[in-house]
């Protein structure tokens, strides 16, 4: 059975398994069972892996049972390809002094574990063909997704490195950020966005490299994931933002919600200056009007 017959057949199980009664169900996956012998790439480019792994856990007992069968079928089939795979090097490395009679062609190595020699600008796990679905839940396996857009960008590593990478970065966020919460998304676009900086393509080597480890990369914050040319920008800006927020004003907004920290009035004047970065929260300065003190926030 061809990549398309049994994308084809798998496509059919999709639609079955939301619209069609329990037998119709069984049949395909008899038919599967009987019929399909894929290898470990036509599982991965097909995800017929995937689906019909999900099936064993579905509620009929009868379509759980065969699904279950079938994934112990193909896991076998791809483990004896293995095993018959790493015979073969092992038989041609210890014969390969002696002269063949018929010189047999090398099978050709994956593409996914060569050096990538397309567009770099333009690299995306949809393009490289990767199968994102690593984890049970969808929303980490699109954060799989968007961690490899980010890593791969402008690099040259093969397609099994950045997608290894990728899934152990979000591993790690997902411990730090302990689940699927609100923190875990807006790190997870933190990263892409960093990670896709043309002016930050340092981060993405020391990813890809070890040497800045995931663990460590998933708690640095905003600042800390800059380039160096986009600190030493920010910090300009803040000062020049700073020189312009000290001139005199003529007028400042008096406020009995602020509480002067040294003699504990509440008659506060203060103004408001971005300081930083437009992306940032603005700069509150405070002037107790009783005691002189002053103090800001952001």
């Amino acid at each position: 059975m061809d990549d398309r017959e049994l994308a084809a057949r798998i496509k059919a199980l999709s639609k079955a398994v939301t619209s069609d009664p329990p037998a119709t169900v069984i049949k395909l996956l008899e038919e599967l069972k009987r019929d399909a012998k894929p290898t470990e790439e036509q599982l991965r480019s097909t995800k017929a892996g995937v689906t019909v792994g999900k099936l064993r856990a579905n509620p009929n007992k009868d379509i759980a049972r065969i699904a279950s069968e079938i994934v112990n079928k193909w896991r076998k089939l791809v483990e004896a390809a293995k095993e018959a795979k790493k015979k073969s090097q092992a038989a041609a490395a210890s014969g390969a002094s002696s002269p063949a009679p018929i010189a047999s062609p090398a099978p050709a190595s994956s593409v996914y574990n060569k050096p990538y020699t397309g567009d770099v600008e333009k690299r995306h796990f949809k393009t490289d063909k990767v199968d994102i679905n690593r984890t049970s839940s969808q929303t980490r396996n699109n954060t799989i997704g968007v961690l490899y857009n980010g890593l791969a960008y402008r690099r040259t590593e093969s397609i099994e490195e950045v997608v290894k990478r990728a899934v152990e970065v979000e591993n790690a966020l997902f411990k730090a950020c302990k689940g699927e919460n609100q923190e875990y998304r807006s790190k997870g676009r933190t990263l892409f966005t960093s990670l896709k900086r043309k002016d930050n393509a340092a981060l993405g080597r020391r990813v890809m490299s070890g040497e800045l480890p995931v663990e460590r990369l998933v708690v640095l914050s905003d600042k800390e994931l800059a380039s160096e040319e986009q600190r030493a920008r920010d910090e300009e800006l803040e000062k020049e933002n700073m020189k312009k927020a000290q001139v005199p004003m003529a007028e400042k907004s008096i406020s009995d919600a602020l509480k002067c920290g040294k003699c504990g009035q509440r008659k506060v004047s203060y103004s408001q200056a971005q300081t930083r970065s437009a992306d940032e929260p603005m700069t509150t300065f405070c002037e107790c009007t009783v005691c002189g003190n002053r103090w800001k926030f952001s």
